[in-house]
């Protein structure tokens, strides 16, 4: 009774907009870094980061992806430095650095909730016996899942260091999740893949998965149909209420 096909035996849930209310919070990291880094650097020209431009080119995908994208919508180009640049260096490393220390000290100051909807579906996922992954781009997914008391449903975890460290393609490619069906030994088409940002739904559907649940929290329902979600819910509790 969880609103998924028979064929599906794994389900795997991204993490920050999904699970947890913390897409918020890596939003607003986005917007305080790349405004700052804008301002410094074009001054009286300077053009705001935007709702769109989170959508379109950063939510989702692993962290130097997004900076790389996003700067390449403006035409700006840095070199990639290296992972363990400081926060001030312009490189592509270094402002993904700076944003991930901010959102980190937000988190630390505001604490991780998880969406009540996803608990309960969470619980439902596990008393029904299909085998569960989270599948995330940030770095900081055991954090966020400890902080959210979650991790007890999880038995693989794919997040931003399994894909640096395993040279996997970030979303919109759909090798994190296809890594996910792997690490619980299921094939593509028995998992289901539930997602808020348009890029995971992407990644959804390019791997040929069973199901993809497109999850709106941003009033971006259309655009999720659009991208591959094969269901488009508020909340995940929805979905137990579909039977």
């Amino acid at each position: 009774m969880i609103g998924l096909p028979d064929t599906i035996t794994a389900c795997l849930f991204d993490l920050d907009g999904v699970l947890t209310g913390t897409a918020v919070l890596h939003r607003e990291a986005w917007k305080r870094t790349f405004d700052e880094f804008l301002r410094s650097r074009d001054g009286e020209t300077f053009r705001e980061f935007t709702e769109h431009d989170y959508a379109a080119y950063v939510d989702g995908r692993p962290r130097a992806d997004g900076v790389r994208e996003f700067l390449r919508s403006r035409d700006i180009e840095l070199p990639e430095g290296s992972p363990d640049d400081g926060v001030n260096e312009p490189t592509v490393n270094g402002v993904g650095n700076r944003k991930n220390e901010l959102v980190l000290k937000i988190i630390d100051e505001r604490g991780v909730n998880p969406y009540p909807g996803s608990v309960r579906y969470l619980e439902a996922v596990k008393a029904a016996g299909l085998r569960i992954a989270v599948v995330t781009s940030s770095a900081n997914g055991a954090k966020v899942l400890d902080a959210a008391d979650l991790s007890k449903f999880v038995e693989a975890r794919v997040d931003g260091i399994v894909i640096r460290r395993d040279h996997l393609n970030g979303k919109p490619a759909p090798d994190s999740f296809l890594a996910g069906a792997k690490a619980l030994d299921v094939e593509p088409a028995q998992a289901a893949v539930f997602e808020d940002a348009l890029s995971g739904v992407q990644a959804g559907h390019a791997g040929n998965f069973g199901y993809v649940v497109g999850v709106n929290r941003a009033d971006q329902a259309d655009e999720l149909r659009a991208h591959g979600a094969d269901v488009v819910v508020d909340d995940l509790a929805e979905l137990l209420e579909k039977e």
